[in-house]
């Protein structure tokens, strides 16, 4: 039965906020909640068994247990609850696991935060823009995330999602951060959570440390970061309306 199974019933939220981290372009999404999950030390809350997500056993060293691909972490101290993913999700199953994750979300009134790369060459440091459904824009305003300067879309399991919430009226943000299209991006990844997930989410983190391990993280990433290239259609990224043109 497709659900999000709740392994933590002793944790308790109040409208928390949700951190989603599907893997995409530069990683930005999946380093920015793996960095909360370990930096918060966050606990496994649920598990995504949503219909369309992939169907495998993620282990750890020195762990004899494993679990699912996809994961919900979650922090009552910070009402903070974030999605993991180990894997890599086709949009092509859009129509089966977001109607399970977006209900979900809304049955447990989380604002979600939806993460995305936009391939760019950088110059400097990454430009941040948000976008919005429901009354969430005014949120952006309200931080001072500034509107995209180009027209686009959002493609991937993040742009399923994006879609699944809007045609639904929930509110949510979707973040979007200049980014590497070939290689991890840990300093996307912070401009993600200094500029846009922290003053939502009202919570402070570290990222220093982020920064400094920016080469250890690449190579840690570099597999899955090379399972990426070879399934374009499952990464999770902003473009340029022109290349739909």
């Amino acid at each position: 039965m497709a659900q999000i199974q709740v392994h933590r019933d002793d944790i308790e939220l109040e409208s928390p906020t949700l951190v989603e981290g599907f893997p995409g372009i530069g990683l930005v999404g999946k380093i920015a909640a793996d960095h909360l999950v370990d930096t918060f030390g966050m606990t496994h809350y649920a598990s995504c068994r949503c219909e369309g997500l992939p169907e495998m056993a993620v282990f750890e060293a020195g762990d004899r247990s494993y679990r699912p691909p996809v994961r919900i972490y979650a922090d009552a101290e910070r009402d903070l609850l974030v999605l993991r993913s180990d894997a890599p999700v086709s949009p092509a199953a859009a129509d089966e696991f977001a109607p399970c994750l977006t209900g979900w979300i809304d049955e447990v009134d989380a604002t979600p935060l939806f993460l995305s790369g936009l391939p760019t060459e950088k110059d400097g440091v990454p430009e941040l823009y948000g976008v919005a459904s429901g009354d969430a824009g005014a949120t952006l305003e309200e931080y001072g995330i500034q509107s995209p300067t180009e027209s686009g879309v959002i493609s991937g399991p993040t742009g399923a999602l994006l879609y699944e919430v809007e045609q639904e009226g929930m509110d949510a943000v979707g973040l979007v951060v200049e980014s590497s299209q070939t290689f991890p991006d840990p300093e996307a990844a912070r401009v993600l959570l200094v500029d846009g997930i922290a003053p939502i989410a009202d919570i402070d983190v570290e990222t220093d440390k982020l920064v400094e391990q920016a080469e250890e993280i690449s190579e840690a990433r570099e597999q899955l970061a090379k399972r990426m290239e070879t399934a374009h259609d499952e990464s999770s990224k902003a473009q340029p309306m022109g290349m739909y043109q």
